[in-house]
């Protein structure tokens, strides 16, 4: 029978429910256990893909094509296995698959309610994972904060499931705060007391508590917290703010956390976890042996969880390269042709992030030809691909107002346009081409030999597409079409000539980066930038 984790926050947001999740996740595989997370978001959006990553940081997208909360980037890279569309689910996907029901008549005339039909169909999600593909552990993130008017269906549809499944089956792991006051010089517990207290009106009492704080935790408070909590006192987990969010699962299996869900869970603790290729990591990770400096070149770099999987995936190649990847955050909006130099002068590559919308666009142009003209790698993503069109089309074929229709509907050379396929489409939420497509690469290129591959799968998430009406000036003039999919013919990669790296990608290699398999395209910008930087 699958076992049920479900990790529920309180005090406040942002304490890092997925990173525990992950972690306890990543411990629980190591032991030998098959196990997969999944996160309920409580917004009444049907997913993140319409939301500013401003408002909710970046949209993750999967293999089939989900586009999912960034938590799932986490869990992707910390167990090195893929997620699915089941596993994300909005309170805005609940409801409407309740209310479709409803007009369908599948209720026969009764009168459809929070309970007991919207937390049904909660329960039904919650348990789909674990009965369709037989895990032995099922974890559940819970999104937002204990005591949110959002919150409560999921809080209610959990308390259900523990008394339907019995606590051995099914068990609730509680993030919560110890905040320290300086002015006090005490770490104080009520916070944590509040939020147990506020669970438990709901009906729901945590088996386990996570404590974040930025000092140990004593024996006394450790007592306290337990008593007051109504916990075993080895049921106290300190989880202290780590220096990486990889070190996290190290810190979680010192303290013990993977065992006493076992132990709760009655699920036999046979061997210690397998963490070698972990440690490694981190020991390079913390101990690099060289730096380099990044540009990333982007509209949101004010909030670093707007470009997450790009930011981790530099992590990993740089773990694999033992060098330190400092991030210079440039904000495109502001760069210019007077300031470009003074801007990306210090760096030692230059990579040129996603996004949508006109603002920031000339910014991004400006890099791409700092980049080019002056030698220095370059790494274009989705959109970062498409301005690097634009700029050679503009200063190389000499096409003064080439542009996207997306930004200029009324250019004269669109070398970048809608596709096909999106031009009928008025729907805004879930319809651009999203998840995985092949792509071959032509044999003799630089991607084909950093891949060691000609046939690669990689995810997408866009409207937009090179426009095959100017292939031939490219290829005549130096930036190739080396990566085309097969089936449509749709240009994958571009990839300049007499350039040390420039290679620019419709797809978002970033996604599919974990700490087991850094991306290799990742990998290579990196040591190319260690190669500039050395020169």
């Amino acid at each position: 029978m699958t076992k049920y984790i479900f990790v529920t926050g309180g005090v406040t947001s942002s304490l890092g429910k997925g990173i525990i999740a992950a972690s306890l996740a990543k411990l629980l595989q190591a032991r030998g256990y098959s196990t997969t997370i999944q996160k309920f978001d409580p917004y009444i959006n049907i997913d993140p893909g319409t939301l500013n990553p401003y408002e909710h940081g970046e949209c993750y997208v999967t293999e089939d094509g989900a586009e999912t909360d960034l938590d799932l980037g986490h869990y992707e890279r910390f167990l090195n296995t893929f997620t699915s569309q089941a596993n994300n689910v909005t309170t805005g996907r609940i409801y409407q698959h309740v209310i479709n029901q409803e007009r369908a008549g599948a209720y026969l005339g009764k009168t459809v309610q929070v309970i007991p039909h919207i937390t049904d169909e909660i329960k039904r999600r919650m348990l789909l994972l674990g009965n369709e593909k037989k895990y032995d552990v099922v974890i559940t993130e819970l999104g937002g904060t204990v005591g949110d008017i959002e919150s409560l269906p999921y809080v209610e549809a959990v308390r259900q499931l523990k008394w339907e499944m019995g606590s051995e089956n099914c068990i609730v792991v509680h993030l919560t705060l110890i905040p320290y006051l300086n002015a006090a010089k005490e770490l104080k517990t009520k916070p944590t007391q509040h939020s147990v207290k506020l669970m438990s009106e709901n009906g729901l009492n945590p088996d386990i508590l996570v404590c974040r704080t930025e000092h140990p935790l004593n024996d006394d408070i450790k007592r306290k917290v337990a008593l007051f909590c109504n916990v075993t006192k080895d049921a106290v987990i300190e989880a202290l703010d780590a220096d990486t969010i990889y070190g996290v699962p190290l810190e979680m299996m010192r303290e013990k956390l993977d065992k006493i869900c076992l132990t709760k869970l009655q699920l036999p603790i046979s061997k210690e976890p397998e963490l070698l290729k972990w440690k490694e990591f981190l020991n390079k990770l913390r101990y690099p042996k060289s730096k380099i400096t990044v540009g990333l070149i982007g509209k949101y770099v004010e909030l670093q969880d707007a470009y997450k999987s790009i930011l981790e995936a530099l992590i990993h190649a740089g773990a694999v390269n033992e060098c330190k990847v400092v991030i210079k955050n440039i904000h495109s909006e502001f760069l210019t042709p007077e300031n470009a130099v003074e801007k990306l002068q210090d760096v030692d590559a230059i990579l040129v992030a996603p996004g949508f919308g006109s603002r920031g666009i000339e910014g991004k142009i400006h890099a791409i030809h700092y980049a080019r003209t002056k030698k220095i790698p370059f790494f274009g993503i989705c959109l970062g691909m498409q301005m690097a069109c634009v700029e050679f089309a503009r200063n190389v074929l000499n096409m003064g107002d080439a542009h996207s229709t997306e930004m200029n509907a009324q250019t004269s050379h669109p070398v970048i346009a809608m596709m096909e396929e999106q031009k009928n489409i008025s729907q805004m939420g879930g319809t651009m081409r999203l998840g995985a497509f092949d792509c071959v690469l032509q044999e003799a290129s630089k991607t084909a030999a950093i891949y060691g591959s000609t046939t690669i799968s990689e995810r997408h998430r866009h409207r937009y597409e090179f426009n095959n009406a100017y292939l031939e000036a490219f290829e005549k003039n130096g930036l190739i079409p080396v990566g085309k999919n097969p089936a449509t013919g749709l240009v994958e990669i571009m990839e300049a000539q007499d350039h040390p790296f420039y290679i620019a990608t419709q797809f978002h290699p970033e996604y599919k980066s974990t700490v087991e398999n850094p991306h290799p395209l990742f990998v290579a910008f990196v040591q190319a930038a260690k190669q500039y930087s050395h020169q």
